[in-house]
């Protein structure tokens, strides 16, 4: 297959001696760089694996949003969550794992009001009940540690067991020290049996994807509330923490060995997207409208899944995921111990791992035919992407991915500039290197600012846009996942082509959103009217999409477009490891603002007077207001595009009235402006139903309060 020449031998030795001595330095002094690269292809294993079963041990009493809607918003008076925790205790369920903490009096409770109003008269105490009820109940109390605020409580929790730490090393200051507690009322603390710590911690990219089972406090371990639950089911009297020289190795617990990383975190082996483990209605619970069965036995957590309780998460499975869920998967990884390791010692596996791959990558690049490197190169890349995911499933140990994969492109790469540097053209190797990164023009113009440095950033004028769905939170609730990103795309590709078949250039999808721009990074003459034009196209466009949306029975879709025209920084931004073309300046900010007034004037179709000004054909307009936005000091004109060309006839009519009556609110004359945005708000057919009703509800105000100085700014405080 290849043919071997001793010195051609030691100098690609050579080189991939210096491409792993390169990677390990860096592995071992800076991989928290890059270490989001690793856990996002990590996440993508999970997505690829799919859901797996759970143990069918664990249940989610949920205050979800039927609760919420039944009993009020959260905090419920505690009697309310005395019913729930005795009627689970009724169902005889194994554990309760309270995911709160009660940190407060219930200031709905009788005795406390009586209390506040000197009233002499004994009434309940619900705290008192509600602890009662602990005492008799199977519960383990949640509470969370202050890891920033030094001036927290310095109060610790009792927990019935001992932690014992082996074979600490000289630097034992691995596992996370905290410096205050947040802890449940005292009455409420001292009658549970136990308690454990519910905090859980992002990494870097906010993403939760280990947790931490013990922190430190005073110099005591405190277990989390997972590890407690484990705990007091086990009836583990002595917990052991083992250590080996380079941080925390497991945690024991009797016949149960929890492998952590150094820091006492365990990565978690999500069972899949959210609702994996069987959720039941707190509601329902306290209705007793519920199955025994169900619940006799298992392991309970009460926690929340409502948006509005803010304990959602990320996790590799998608970005909102309720935090009680994590637990649960957190404790049905100890019950059916497939963990995930990533010890200390895997430190060594990963640098043997990138020492090999990149001798005998750069070796068989450089030693097979032409025509055999790309082959060399796919095997060994899927090979070891195919390895490190059975690995990280079957065995639960999971290898860095990045550093592996750089060796090997990093070993391709060179080995084949080592061969070919004198046939490729600098400028081939440009085109092969971004060609398939970014858009031909963008690509053109690196080509033609490389060697004068123009392309870092540059000041110049463009027309940014603004796009974005109505009540786009309301149609992601009626569809599924799957149906919403189909939606989406059908959505998106046409507005996207109208926006590039009009020379504009697309920054990013923001979600629902769409920001583009004009006259960046090529030259567009008269950028404004292509931005103009390319949204009222959008506009129609969608009326034709909406028709389709209609026959197949799924919602409308209704945007709003702000556009405005400013001078900008653009150019190549971002750091070393990612970057992109796009632009930064108070245009952008101001031509979001003016998008999403889109709503409070009932427009489509929102511009600046800085665009107006821009604009060389003719177009049919409806001034709106002149507004001092949020965050911004200056007043703008605020105009409505309601299409191209002359207004006719009624609508002619209707905007001349309308723009009479400008004048006079402008004049102060409220009466006669008022006189005439009731006409027209009274028409049949009027082009805007917002505009009118905001008009005379002004005029009606400054008629019954004059303003003083008044010079015809609206200040809008909010950003919508």
């Amino acid at each position: 297959m290849f043919k071997i020449d001793i010195k051609k031998f030691l100098i690609y030795s050579f080189l991939s001696f210096l491409i792993s001595s390169s990677l390990i330095i860096f592995y071992i002094f800076f991989s928290s760089l890059i270490d989001s690269f690793d856990n996002r292809i990590r996440d993508s294993f999970f997505i690829y694996r799919g859901e797996i079963p759970t143990s069918d041990n664990i249940i989610i009493i949920d205050i979800d949003e039927s609760s919420i809607k039944e009993f009020g918003q959260w905090p419920w008076s505690r009697d309310k969550v005395s019913k729930i925790l005795e009627n689970l205790t009724l169902a005889n369920v194994a554990v309760i794992g309270m995911d709160m903490v009660f940190a407060e009096e219930d200031r709905t409770s009788p005795s406390l009001i009586a209390k506040k109003l000197k009233v002499k008269e004994e009434l309940r105490n619900y705290d008192l009940e509600f602890a009662q009820t602990i005492a008799n109940s199977p519960v383990i109390l949640g509470y969370g540690f202050d890891l920033v605020n030094q001036d927290s409580s310095k109060v610790a929790p009792r927990i019935p067991a001992i932690f014992i730490e082996k074979d600490i090393p000289k630097e034992s200051n691995f596992i996370i020290e905290a410096l205050g507690t947040t802890l449940n009322i005292p009455i409420l603390q001292d009658s549970a049996y136990s308690s454990g710590f519910f905090n859980i911690l992002p990494d870097e990219s906010g993403v939760i994807r280990s947790v931490p089972l013990l922190i430190k406090f005073d110099d005591i371990l405190y277990p989390s509330l997972s590890l407690e639950i484990i705990r007091v089911l086990n009836d583990t009297k002595r917990v052991f923490v083992n250590y080996d020289n380079s941080g925390v190795s497991n945690i024991v617990l009797d016949d149960i060995t929890i492998p952590t990383d150094r820091y006492g975190r365990m990565l978690i082996n999500y069972r899949g997207y959210e609702k994996s483990f069987k959720y039941i209605s707190a509601k329902d619970i306290y209705e007793n409208s519920f199955s025994s069965k169900d619940i006799e036995g298992k392991i309970v957590l009460f926690g929340t899944s409502a948006t509005g309780l803010f304990d959602l998460r990320a996790t590799p499975f998608e970005s909102v995921f309720p935090g009680v869920e994590v637990h649960a998967n957190i404790i049905d990884n100890i019950l059916q111990g497939d963990f995930i390791h990533k010890a200390s010692y895997l430190d060594g596996v990963n640098i043997v791992i990138i020492v090999l791959l990149s001798f005998f990558v750069v070796m068989f690049i450089t030693f097979v035919s032409f025509y055999l490197k790309i082959i060399v190169f796919t095997t060994f890349m899927f090979s070891y992407i195919i390895f490190n995911y059975w690995l990280l499933f079957s065995k639960g140990i999971a290898l860095n991915i990045v550093f592996p994969i750089l060796a090997i492109a990093l070993g391709s790469i060179l080995s084949l500039i080592f061969d070919y540097f004198y046939n490729i053209k600098h400028q081939k190797v440009i085109k092969a290197k971004f060609a398939s990164k970014v858009s031909k023009s963008v690509m053109d113009d690196i080509l033609k600012n490389m060697d004068n440095n123009e392309f870092s950033a540059k000041n110049k004028e463009i027309t940014i846009f603004f796009s974005d769905i109505r009540g786009f939170t309301k149609i992601s609730e009626q569809l599924k996942a799957k149906e919403l990103i189909e939606y989406l795309n059908t959505y998106m590709e046409p507005m996207s082509s109208i926006i590039i078949k009009n020379q504009g250039t697309i920054d990013k999808f923001i979600g629902d959103a769409i920001m583009a721009y004009w006259n960046a990074p090529i030259d567009v003459e008269n950028h404004a009217d292509m931005a103009v034009k390319a949204s009222l196209e959008q506009l129609m466009a969608l009326d034709e999409l909406n028709i389709k949306f209609t026959q197949d029975k799924l919602p409308n879709i209704d945007i709003g477009i702000g556009l405005n025209t400013g001078e900008v920084i653009v150019g190549e931004m971002g750091s070393s490891l990612r970057s992109d073309y796009t632009v930064i300046g108070d245009a952008i900010n101001l031509g979001s603002r003016v998008e999403s007034l889109c709503k409070y004037y009932g427009s489509k179709l929102n511009i600046t007077n800085f665009t107006k000004d821009k604009l060389k054909e003719k177009y049919i307009f409806r001034f709106l207001d002149f507004v001092r936005v949020k965050g911004k000091t200056k007043p703008v004109e605020i105009w409505q595009v309601i299409g191209r060309g002359v207004a006719q006839d009624k609508l002619k009519e209707e905007l001349d009235n309308y723009h009479k009556a400008i004048e006079f609110y402008k004049q102060t004359d409220f009466i006669d402006a008022l006189n005439i945005f009731i006409k027209l708000d009274n028409l049949e057919n009027k082009t805007n139903e917002n505009i009118y009703k905001i008009y005379i509800k002004r005029c009606e105000e400054f008629i019954q309060t004059p303003p003083k100085d008044f010079d015809g700014v609206y200040e809008h405080k909010d950003k919508a």
